[in-house]
């Protein structure tokens, strides 16, 4: 018993470790390697060497599999292209369970001691994220050679010695089996790695050991389409594409295990080298076959998991996806595309406002309105959804841009807000009384509207880009409306002295509203200072007067 629970603590420390590396290596490059990934998909063959060069870095094709979902998620990318992208991190996945087959249990006890250094001198800046990554990899290390020690002793038991005399090859259960611990261990890498290590200490026939490598292959398709279940479509389709190769990929080389034993075996030096070895040529085979097919692939997939239809802006949140949250740069770009969305919507109430005033249709009035609950709910998705985002996984970009997108959600809340009491001051005081603003009144309510459009158009270009001329310009904006606010309400007055029936009837609602639509600019306006003071060019009380350079970001 003593033994069996050493062997489990060996494998959960390996599990452990795996976890470590990967989510370590996405924090302090998670960014890098997003970019090395959307600059390498020319071709399908230079996508597939950078999805191997990324999984041999991140120990995860599962990690892999997120952020191309992601790219396909946004356009970036065609799936074609990302399929190519994952038969190469199979394949790199593959060559990181080779390196580790070596004996390499020397190099734990270094990689642990530096790593816990690095880790505890500096935890929350890069010198202690990679701290993190080394403390993984020693426990890797550590956990494959007390795997090792716990089955070597194991071998030696009755018990178990008649167990393995029982054992049949019975190739369709070894391959369930081989999923079913893939998935608990959330890490193929992991599974083969302790079948390589189980084959070498006789525990498992190595025969029944390439089954469980067939059913661990498997399983990280499995894995990744669990992992994205609650994604967006899009999201979806890479996964799924993935697994199809995968199950293709298992069909064609179950019939071939007893073929590769008798041509490869002899030659291999260990059974452990034979399994991890076994590993690497399926996921080649699989790659060198199925490349030329990802189109074809690609249009099963589509047609299996078609995207919805457009619809009009609003309703529930599109980009805030679950799978992301494993990789902190990948999740901030997700919700900062959300919140864009979420300005979509209120840009969709601001542009109807214009049309209610001028039409008087009550039925769009209450339309629009009921876009304000949309855009209350997409700032509570976003809100709830960057607080389940570690921010000690972020650096000091990220966690900025994490502040900004907050502030930005909430101005769109609150502009949605002022949007609304607006709606319903035209419905009750204009509407509902059968009154119209006079004609000048008018012309000065669709001159501060456009210039409001305008802004809200710059300010979401500014959040999006962060470019400091552009936020410059934004915030002169904000004297510049009120400029105009003030000479409205004056010219209003002067209507008023002239006895103009009209400006009379509407007046404490003209007044109003202009006083709106300048607090609707102040909000959109309030997206430049992040930028600005992160640039340096926001004075205590005004904006810098000295020029910056063009097109600096912020």
């Amino acid at each position: 018993m003593k033994h069996l629970l050493n062997l489990l603590a060996a494998i959960a420390l390996l599990v452990w470790g795996t976890h470590l590396v990967r989510t370590g290596i996405l924090r302090v490059f998670g960014a890098n390697l997003r970019n090395l990934l959307s600059h390498s998909l020319a071709n399908r063959w230079a996508a597939a060497l950078s999805g191997l060069g990324v999984t041999a870095l991140v120990q995860s094709s599962t990690a892999t599999a997120l952020i191309v979902s992601s790219f396909v998620g946004q356009g970036m990318v065609t799936l074609p292209l990302a399929l190519a992208v994952m038969l190469g991190a199979d394949v790199g996945s593959s060559l990181m369970a080779v390196v580790f087959s070596f004996d390499l249990s020397w190099l734990s006890p270094l990689f642990i001691f530096v790593g816990v250094v690095l880790f505890l001198s500096r935890q929350s800046s890069v010198v202690g994220r990679i701290g993190r990554i080394l403390i993984g990899l020693g426990l890797m290390l550590l956990a494959l050679r007390l795997v090792a020690t716990s089955t070597e002793i194991m071998t030696h038991s009755p018990a178990v010695k008649a167990l393995l005399g029982s054992i049949t090859s019975d190739l369709l259960l070894e391959i369930t089996v081989g999923a079913f611990l893939s998935l608990i261990a959330y890490s193929s890498l992991a599974m083969v790695l302790l079948t390589a290590t189980m084959a070498a200490s006789g525990i498992i026939p190595l025969e029944p050991a390439l089954g469980l490598v067939l059913g661990a292959n498997l399983g990280s398709g499995l894995l990744a389409l669990l992992t994205t279940a609650r994604s967006a479509v899009e999201v979806r389709q890479v996964p799924l594409g993935n697994f199809v190769f995968k199950a293709l990929g298992v069909l064609i080389a179950a019939p071939l295990v007893g073929l590769w034993l008798r041509l490869v075996g002899p030659y291999m030096p260990d059974p452990a080298t034979a399994v991890v070895l076994f590993h690497l040529s399926l996921n080649l085979m699989i790659a060198i076959v199925f490349i030329g097919f990802t189109q074809l692939i690609g249009k099963w997939v589509a047609h299996w998991l078609p995207k919805p239809a457009k619809t009009l802006v609003a309703g529930r949140p599109h980009h805030l996806d679950p799978s992301a949250l494993a990789t902190p740069s990948l999740a901030i770009s997700c919700a900062a595309r959300e919140a864009l969305h979420q300005a979509d919507v209120v840009e969709t109430m601001m542009v109807g406002m214009l049309t209610v005033i001028k039409t008087n249709d009550l039925q769009l009035a209450q339309d629009l309105r009921k876009l304000d609950d949309s855009v209350d709910e997409l700032y509570s998705a976003i809100k709830y959804y960057l607080t389940k985002i570690s921010r000690e996984a972020l650096g000091e970009e990220e966690s900025r841009r994490w502040t900004d997108i907050i502030s930005f959600t909430i101005n769109m809340e609150q502009i949605g807000d002022i949007i609304e009491r607006v709606l319903i001051d035209i419905e009750d005081k204009k509407i509902k009384k059968g009154r119209s603003f006079s004609d000048a009144g008018m012309t000065e309510i669709c001159e501060l509207h456009a210039r409001l459009i305008d802004n809200l158009r710059l300010g979401m270009s500014v959040f999006l880009n962060g470019t400091v001329r552009d936020a410059q310009k934004l915030l002169e904006e904000k004297a510049h409306f009120r400029d105009l606010e003030r000479a409205y309400a004056a010219t209003h007055l002067t209507r008023l002295s002239d006895n103009t029936m009209q400006s009379i009837e509407t007046s404490s609602l003209h007044i109003d509203l202009i006083s709106d639509l300048k607090r609707i600019n102040s909000h959109i306006c309030s997206i430049a200072y992040p930028i600005l003071e992160s640039a340096g060019a926001l004075a205590p009380n005004r904006l810098r007067q000295a020029k910056l350079g063009d097109g600096a970001a912020g």
